[in-house]
C-alpha cells in the first residue's frame, strides 16, 4: 500500500508595501502575499532561505514541485503571489506587462523577514516569468525601448493566454504619451539585491527584453533548466540570452520532448520532469549557498 505524502502547510503572511500603489485601488498600498515553509528537518544554526517566484498567472502557493525538495534539502522557503499576476487575487494588465516590479516584492519580503531574525545565505529561484524575477535580483535589467515599442505596437505581443486583451487593457488604464514612456523607464532599474548568492531558472521568460550588458554583470552563480518543446519561452527567444550572456551561467535541457506545461499542468505529459528539475534546484543550492546547516538536515533526513 502507498501512503500519499501531505505536505506541511505554510505559514501565510499578506505584507503592504507603502511605496507602491495598489493596482485596483491607488489609494492604497500593493500587497505581497507570503508563503512561508520551514525546513523539514531544522537545523541547529539559521537555515538558509531560498525565494521562489511564479510563473505568469500563477501563485506560491502551487509551487510545491520546486518548494518540497527545498525544504527536504534543509532550506526554508519564502513563496510570493506577485500582486496582478496571481489567480488568488485576480489579474491586472500591469502584473503581466510590468514585470519589473516582481523583484522589488521579493526585496520588500526579505527586507521585513530580516527585521524578523537573521535571513541566513539567501538564493532565488522562479519558473515562467519568475525566473526573470530571480536573476533580476543578481543584475538583469529590461530594455525601456523595447517594452515602449510593445506598448505602442510596433514590436508584436505574445499572446498571454492567462489574460487574453492585455495590452488593450494597459491601454485604457495609461495614454500612449510621454508620460506612459517616462514611466516605463522604470523597466530599466537596477534591482539587484546582494542578498541573493545563487539563482536557478526554470523555462525562463523576457530573455527578449533583458539587455546582454545588464546580464554580463550577473556575478552570482546561476542555474537554469528549459523543456525542448517549449514553445511559450522558446530556447532561441528567452532562453538563449540568459545562457550566453550571463557569465556564471550553465544549465542544460529538461528533455527534448518537455513543454512549458509540463511544469504546472495537473496532467503532464511526463510528471517526472517538475520532479527532477525540483531536485537539481535543491542540489544547486545545497552547492552554492554555502550552506552546512542545510547540508547536515538533508544528511540527518538520509
Amino acid at each position: 500500500m502507498t501512503i500519499s505524502r501531505q505536505e506541511e502547510p505554510p505559514l501565510i503572511r499578506v505584507l503592504h508595501d507603502e511605496s507602491r500603489p495598489d493596482l485596483r485601488n491607488p489609494a492604497g498600498p500593493r500587497p505581497i502575499r507570503l508563503y512561508l515553509w520551514e525546513p523539514e528537518h531544522p537545523p541547529a544554526a539559521p537555515a538558509p532561505l531560498v525565494v521562489v517566484s511564479h510563473g505568469t498567472g500563477g501563485s506560491g502557493s502551487n509551487m510545491d514541485w520546486l518548494v518540497h525538495p527545498l525544504r527536504e534539502a534543509g532550506f526554508r522557503v519564502l513563496a510570493l503571489d506577485h500582486h496582478g499576476n496571481n489567480f488568488i487575487d485576480g489579474y491586472e494588465p500591469e502584473g503581466f506587462l510590468h514585470p519589473w516590479e516582481r523583484p522589488r516584492d521579493v526585496s520588500f519580503a526579505l527586507d521585513a523577514l530580516a527585521r524578523e531574525r537573521p535571513l541566513g545565505p539567501v538564493g532565488a529561484a522562479g519558473f515562467s516569468l519568475g525566473g526573470y524575477t530571480a536573476v533580476a535580483l543578481a543584475g538583469a535589467r529590461i530594455d525601456p525601448q523595447i517594452v515602449w515599442a510593445v506598448f505602442t505596437g510596433a514590436l508584436p505581443l505574445p499572446e498571454i493566454p492567462e489574460f487574453p486583451g492585455v495590452l488593450e487593457a494597459l491601454r485604457k488604464k495609461y495614454p500612449v504619451d510621454e508620460s506612459s514612456r517616462s514611466a516605463l523607464n522604470a523597466a530599466a532599474a537596477d534591482l539587484t539585491d546582494p542578498r541573493v548568492r545563487a539563482v536557478f531558472q526554470v523555462a525562463p521568460g523576457v530573455g527578449a527584453l533583458v539587455t546582454p550588458e545588464s546580464l554580463a554583470t550577473v556575478r552570482v552563480p546561476v542555474g537554469i533548466r528549459w523543456g525542448g518543446a517549449d514553445t511559450v519561452n522558446p530556447y532561441e527567444v528567452d532562453i538563449r540570452p540568459y545562457l550566453e550572456h550571463i557569465p556564471t551561467a550553465s544549465g542544460h535541457s529538461a528533455g527534448p520532448d518537455v513543454r512549458h506545461d509540463d511544469f504546472f499542468a495537473p496532467e503532464p505529459s511526463d510528471p517526472a520532469v517538475r520532479v527532477r528539475v525540483g531536485k537539481e534546484a535543491a542540489a544547486f543550492f545545497l552547492h552554492h549557498l554555502d550552506a552546512p546547516a542545510a547540508a547536515a538536515a538533508t544528511d540527518v533526513a538520509n
